[in-house]
């Protein structure tokens, strides 16, 4: 089977062949995969040196397929069934503080030193199958579009959705959105769906702004000017929520890496009380948060890692009802034997989300 892999070259992957997987344990199962996609958290590792020729660094964590094996100990799946294969996985232990337990990531990446099997590719072993893939409602009616519909549970879908969740959100308050990449424009489709009086989306991709303007947010360009100010001068008193759906490779208007800017903006223009859910991706070690800025305004600041196990049975209802259809951010659907030249685009902000989709 075919997979994406960086092979040691930044800014560079390739498509190489890997055996199909089989099953290793009895609650195994294996999956075809329909369509998996380019994250935005790909190109944390797109753009450095990750893998060698010897140990590849096989990419992606976001799939939708159906399950062509199942092991002898697999009791609520069958052959046939489409399911979304999640970014994290059940490790098949039970705990007695599920509200504490952080399921490991299940694929494209790195784990225990070694590297973990990806999802852009054509077939996958899932362990633990019964407790970690999500079922979808799939039947002769059921459209190429909805099948990517589903797809966005695995990942993006749930962390925007967390993200609007994580800053407290209520129907009717006033949002604002930095960052409308995939994440940020499905968190503000997100608050839009949950009754968001405002949702205003930063960026400065033109075509990005123009998507959030098409689902009804407020597109504010930062490269025209101070984004806090141009949100303040429409919400004198400040948003009630805000979401940082960047993360530490944020840029400033000059185009400089500037990891704080975006949590320092919302603080900025977060009222009082108000709260800022965070999904963009931070390691350790940041500098220029002003804690105390948030505890004197008494914001509420929450984020981390979201589990779409925990938020699919959410989602999967809204897209099976219609209510939802994440696919609108969707800028092109691809073979996977271009997905190099299509890294590439993504990297340079000229795609929105990228869909690699495979034959039956």
């Amino acid at each position: 089977m075919r997979a994406v892999a960086q092979l040691g070259q930044a800014y560079n992957v390739s498509v190489i062949d890997l055996p199909i997987p089989t099953i290793l344990n009895a609650t195994d199962v294996i999956v075809r995969i329909n369509a998996t996609a380019i994250c935005g958290s790909d190109l944390h590792n797109y753009h450095v040196e990750s893998g060698s020729p010897e140990q590849p660094y096989l990419y992606g964590h976001e799939a939708i397929g159906y399950v062509t094996e199942i092991g002898d100990a697999v009791q609520f799946l069958n052959v046939g069934d489409y399911v979304v294969i999640p970014d994290n996985l059940d490790n098949g232990h039970f705990t007695l503080e599920p509200d504490a337990y952080i399921p490991p990531l299940g694929f494209g990446g790195l784990q225990g030193g070694g590297t973990l099997p990806g999802l852009q590719t054509e077939y996958a072993r899932i362990a633990f199958a019964d407790n970690s893939l999500i079922p979808v409602p799939v039947n002769s009616s059921t459209t190429a579009s909805t099948l990517i519909d589903y797809l966005f549970v695995s990942d993006i879908f749930s962390t925007a959705w967390e993200g609007v969740s994580f800053s407290g959100f209520e129907s009717g308050d006033t949002v604002a959105v930095f960052g409308a990449g995939p994440v940020g424009l499905l968190a503000a489709y997100s608050a839009i769906l949950r009754g968001a009086s405002r949702v205003y989306s930063v960026d400065y991709v033109q075509a990005r702004l123009d998507l959030a303007a098409s689902i009804g947010a407020i597109p504010i360009n930062f490269h025209d000017s101070d984004p806090v100010e141009q949100i303040l001068a429409r919400e004198p008193g400040g948003v009630r929520r805000g979401v940082d759906a960047v993360g530490y490779e944020a840029e400033n208007a000059s185009g400089e890496i500037d990891s704080s800017i975006v949590l320092r903006n919302l603080l900025n223009v977060t009222s009082p009380r108000g709260g800022i859910g965070i999904v963009g991706l931070y390691g350790t070690g940041l500098r220029d948060f002003d804690i105390g800025q948030a505890f004197a305004k008494t914001i509420k600041v929450d984020g981390g890692v979201v589990l779409p196990l925990q938020v699919a049975s959410e989602l999967v209802p809204l897209i099976a009802s219609g209510r939802a259809k994440p696919s609108f951010i969707v800028s092109s659907i691809i073979d996977i034997e271009d997905a190099p030249e299509y890294y590439a685009r993504f990297n340079r902000r000229e795609e929105t989300k990228v869909v690699i989709q495979f034959g039956s």
